[in-house]
């Protein structure tokens, strides 16, 4: 089935897959993980509470309990995963997708991920074999952890009550903790949970969903503006002129929090995506960091791994041993409003600050949509290993070159149709030359 991808089972509900299929997954991931009970939450989409009523069904015809924890965010769902000591846990939820898609994020113990090559490969193999339900049907009962939640992100919180904030909550679920967290000193817009998503898409990296929240800061002479994912792991930043904040970037301004003012010691995790501008950075505080591929079922598992002290993605996901190596865009929403106060009492801005770190011109993710897409990455390899001699190459989740003066990252997409490519380098003219030349190649082959 095409809708198990690298991290997770995601598609259109209906479509690629339907509530016979979710049933399946329910059983087979029951005896996969030979524990008595499992934890679901799930997100409002219109096809959610079918999702779950299929999806518990078959968890409880292979003889396991179903904790239902309702309406919810994908963190709290991880946090509960590991805080309150479950075996295994499905968010279903698609995410930043369009309202018709829809999906389930499986954890195990500690809330580690299950991906395509930890388990959801498993489960696809048995999906065409017969189910026979055991006698003893398991049966499902409601959990509500979201105090306990909520007194676990106030630790988090800092006095920033001279800061004008801003907030975009898309729609989707933030809702349910944002408040408790900041009350309604914000401004708020599309905070009313409704998973059609009738204002935006619930994609906070797409140009068109971040037009209201850019708005909105300059309307309201924001400090800072927050834009999150339909489920709540996401988060992006807005600049007090309005300008979208490269994800990427916060991992240096989180620095400041977790290596400066906590003085944690360990290494920082970032994609292979990431600036060079933010390892330069972490390095002054004498951290050091690791790159590794895309992805929570990446990331998360490598942090853990190596013990470190948090880190982030390009797409506006921020891991942290104390969330159990995983990510929370609220908790990291908090961190960084605690960083902005501080540099506002000083009398810098967070555009300043993030001009102190970006050092390096950067052509931001491209999409080539292709079918050929793999002879094209080949290619773009090929040709700057022979016209330039690079000094490092990364090849763990597509390449990634490193030259003198400028550096790229070509890979295949593990979730959509698409060839990525990344560039950066000292000069916008260098790096607009490497793009034309990269994009020359890769349309040869459509």
């Amino acid at each position: 089935m095409g809708v198990f991808k690298a991290y997770d089972i995601r598609g259109i509900y209906n479509k690629d897959f339907h509530r016979e299929d979710a049933y399946k997954i329910g059983f087979h991931l029951a005896q996969m993980m030979k524990t008595d009970l499992i934890l679901i939450g799930r997100d409002a989409r219109v096809s959610s509470d079918e999702i779950f009523e299929y999806l518990a069904r078959g968890i409880n015809d292979a003889g396991v309990n179903v904790d239902d924890a309702g309406w919810c965010t994908t963190p709290y769902v991880y946090w509960m995963t590991a805080a309150k000591n479950y075996d295994c846990s499905v968010q279903i939820t698609a995410s930043h997708n369009p309202k018709e898609y829809n999906g389930l994020k499986v954890s195990k113990k500690y809330a580690l991920p299950i991906g395509y090559d930890s388990g959801l490969n498993l489960i696809e193999q048995k999906m065409n074999e017969p189910i026979v339900p055991v006698a003893k049907r398991g049966c499902i009962r409601k959990v509500d952890f979201k105090q306990d939640y909520i007194a676990f992100l106030l630790q988090y919180k800092s006095d920033f009550s001279n800061l004008n904030i801003s907030i975009d909550c898309s729609n989707g679920m933030v809702p349910i903790f944002i408040k408790a967290i900041l009350g309604d000193q914000p401004a708020y817009i599309h905070d009313k949970i409704d998973c059609t998503f009738p204002n935006h898409e619930p994609n906070p990296l797409n140009p068109e969903s971040i037009k209201d929240i850019c708005d909105l800061v300059k309307k309201e002479r924001s400090d800072i503006g927050i834009i999150f994912d339909g489920d709540a792991d996401r988060v992006v930043f807005i600049d007090e002129k309005g300008n979208f904040i490269p994800p990427d970037l916060i991992i240096a301004v989180l620095a400041h929090y977790w290596l400066e003012e906590r003085k944690c010691k360990g290494m920082v995790i970032q994609d292979i995506r990431t600036s060079k501008s933010v390892q330069e950075y972490i390095e002054k505080f004498g951290s050091q960091m690791y790159a590794w591929r895309v992805g929570r079922a990446y990331a998360a598992e490598k942090l853990r791994e190596i013990d470190g002290i948090y880190g982030g993605e390009l797409a506006g996901h921020y891991y942290a041993r104390e969330f159990f190596y995983s990510d929370s865009a609220l908790m990291t929403m908090s961190i960084v409003l605690g960083i902005i106060q501080k540099f506002k009492d000083k009398g810098v801005p967070i555009s300043q600050l993030i001009k102190k770190i970006k050092k390096y011109e950067n052509s931001g993710e491209i999409n080539f949509k292709l079918d050929r897409k793999e002879e094209a990455m080949n290619a773009v390899v090929e040709y700057f290993a022979k016209e330039e001699k690079p000094i490092k190459i990364m090849d763990f989740d597509g390449y990634r070159m490193e030259f003198k003066n400028w550096w790229f990252n070509i890979r295949l997409s593990n979730t959509e149709p698409y060839l990525r490519f990344i560039a950066e380098a000292t000069t916008k003219l260098l790096l607009e030359k490497k793009v034309a030349e990269t994009e020359k190649i890769i349309n040869s082959f459509k």
